[in-house]
């Protein structure tokens, strides 16, 4: 190590000796250090001759008696020691440490005022000559100690109990503010770097147990913790000073792991000469032993009114209220209400029907669009969800789910905990509905271009006044002799409302679909082509109609199938060359015409 400032004496020798000459090194002073803090000078040799391991020791100059040498320790002599720190020697208050074989350091735990003076670091001669300096020497000032830390007035925000230190109780997302005391009068020019520390509850504080939150550096320059460095770059931590000797550091957005036993620690600094800074006095104080309630504790939903019975058509109100000490909708923490609905026996919360978010505005689940669904608040906590017209799809069992955020930096939310309702068992009951459709194809055989009508008859059974049928037609394509695993295409139908619905013909031409009676449906395919083959089946369904406009299916029901097959004319058999002659044509077309039939009745059976 090499130290800015020594003493040193360099006597002349003759020319022709050895340029070498002992050196002893100690720090420039005057040192200032504060009384009951620990203080370490340094000394090292250089220069020398002899062993590589030198001998220290040190002595002591008071103001009061400045001829006079106390001897303090020796790493030679463990009987150096005056009288006067002979008892500080053996209990190690007082000691000499050796960093290498030429350079040790005094300590001295815990400084007295008489402790100042004049200290030297003296080094028995090993050298063939007497050459250079064998001691440096040091003054020490010391300090009264004038450092003050103590919690600022008034207390920290929270809820507070009458102990001391306090113990306050602050809600997960909201801030904790805590303020600190820091101030001294030392007469020499220093400066304060002042820390906010938190620590286990219950664990005993020290260096090592005290985990730094926010601090200010004696250089004014705010820096965190490392488990806090990403909150303070957020603007979630911030720390601030007040005037001339108060501190204020607030967490915003509390979390579980912010508990704790939260102290103040100020640390004095001073300028060496050398220009390095030296720690001279250090304090702490207990500011307040800090919990956090976490919403997730704290949160809970219940529902009501309880398992309801209604019928059809009927309004639905279901109430949720969410409780537990959970701080207000607002700055800090922000609340969405919805309700999910699963069919009896069905796993899982099922699927959402409506909700309010954080910000107040209402939305329906998948399914639920078009329908008259209101979800609203009526008070503080509590939260309805009103059906206008039940349906039979509408039972269920119901949860209601809350969730919890806090508020970070700026408008930006985490959930911070979620809880679910106890499940409410809704039943509907049904219209007792039943269907049943016959479908024909009206002359049982068609050839290629004409008209092909399929009828459908719709037979009804229960159900409310008014209802009303629809009905739909589809088809399934066939592929080398069997049917497509494709689903069945939409051919055409008429809605519950009378209006016509037209989908893909297979041939691509014209398609007409009609009521020709109450309860009696019709599709034609006009000019038949081969591409229209297929199985075809009518699907009606009923319809009730609620007060509130809205339409739900009551029932439903699908015909047997329908076989459309073209046949080709017997004529069109013998449009064949007449080249020929028409001999060999009759018996062509007769052949290719009874080829046909077999195979399609060959089709027939096997379906």
């Amino acid at each position: 190590p090499q130290w800015p400032g020594h003493l040193q004496l360099l006597l002349p020798f003759p020319a022709g000796m050895g340029c070498w000459a002992r050196e002893v090194l100690v720090p420039e002073g005057p040192l200032y250090r504060v009384a009951g803090t620990a203080v370490s000078i340094s000394c090292n040799v250089t220069g020398y001759e002899g062993p590589a391991q030198q001998n220290f020791e040190w002595f002591l100059y008071r103001p009061e008696a400045p001829d006079t040498a106390l001897g303090i320790v020796s790493t030679k002599d463990t009987q150096f020691s005056y009288a006067v720190f002979k008892s500080r020697v053996v209990a190690g208050e007082v000691q000499v440490q050796r960093l290498q074989g030429d350079a040790v350091v005094l300590k001295i735990a815990r400084l007295q005022a008489q402790d100042a003076g004049i200290y030297e670091c003296h080094t028995p001669s090993t050298d063939t000559r007497y050459l250079g300096s064998y001691s440096g020497k040091v003054e020490l000032r010391v300090l009264p100690d004038v450092l003050q830390v103590s919690a600022a007035p008034p207390g920290p925000r929270g809820r507070q109990a009458p102990t001391s230190p306090p113990r306050m109780t602050v809600h997960e997302g909201q801030e904790l503010a805590l303020g600190c005391l820091a101030r001294t009068s030392t007469q020499k020019h220093t400066h304060l770097a002042v820390s906010f520390g938190r620590s286990v509850p219950e664990a005993p504080v020290g260096r090592s147990t005290l985990q730094e939150v926010v601090g200010i550096r004696s250089d004014l320059a705010v820096e965190a913790g490392a488990p806090y460095a990403e909150r303070l770059a957020a603007g979630e931590l911030r720390l601030g000073k007040e005037g001339t000797d108060r501190y204020r550091m607030v967490v915003g957005g509390a979390q579980a792991g912010d508990a704790g036993t939260y102290h103040c620690t100020a640390a004095e600094w001073i300028q060496d000469p050398d220009g390095s800074w030296a720690q001279i006095a250090e304090k702490r104080a207990v500011l307040a032993h800090v919990d956090v309630q976490t919403l997730s504790s704290q949160l809970a939903v219940t529902v009501g009114p309880g398992e309801r019975r209604i019928g059809p058509g009927e309004p639905l109100e279901l109430l949720c209220n969410v409780s537990g000490a959970l701080p207000p909708a607002g700055r800090h923490a922000a609340y969405s209400v919805g309700w999910e609905m699963a069919p009896a026996g069905a796993p899982g919360p099922g699927r959402l029907v409506a909700q309010l978010d954080t910000e107040g505005v209402g939305s329906l689940g998948p399914g639920y669009e078009g329908r008259h669904i209101a979800m609203e608040k009526v008070a503080s906590r509590t939260y309805r969800l009103r059906l206008e017209a039940a349906r039979p799809g509408d039972a269920g069992t119901y949860r209601c789910l809350a969730k919890a955020y806090v508020r970070g930096s700026g408008t930006r939310l985490r959930e911070a905990a979620s809880a679910r309702s106890r499940p409410l068992p809704v039943h509907v009951r049904e219209e007792g509905v039943v269907l049943e459709a016959v479908a024909w194809l009206a002359g049982g055989t068609v050839y290629r271009g004409e008209t092909a009508s399929l009828l459908c008859n719709i037979s009804v059974r229960g159900g409310p006044p008014g209802l009303r049928l629809a009905a739909s037609w589809w088809v399934e394509r066939p592929e080398d002799g069997e049917l497509s695993s494709v689903p069945a295409q939409l051919v055409g139908g008429v809605g519950q409302d009378g209006v016509a619905e037209l989908g893909v013909r297979p041939g691509g031409g014209p398609v007409s679909v009609e009521l020709v009676g109450p309860r009696s449906h019709r599709l034609r395919l006009h000019s038949l082509g081969p591409e229209d083959e297929g199985v075809y089946h009518c699907a009606p369904s009923a319809w009730v109609q609620h007060a509130d406009y809205s339409w739900y299916q009551a029932g439903s029901a699908r015909s047997g199938p329908v076989t459309v097959y073209p046949y080709m004319h017997a004529l069109d058999t013998l449009f064949v060359p007449l080249l020929v002659g028409t001999g060999v044509a009759l018996v062509t077309g007769a052949t290719v015409l009874g080829t046909i039939t077999c195979c399609f009745m060959k089709r027939l059976r096997k379906r």
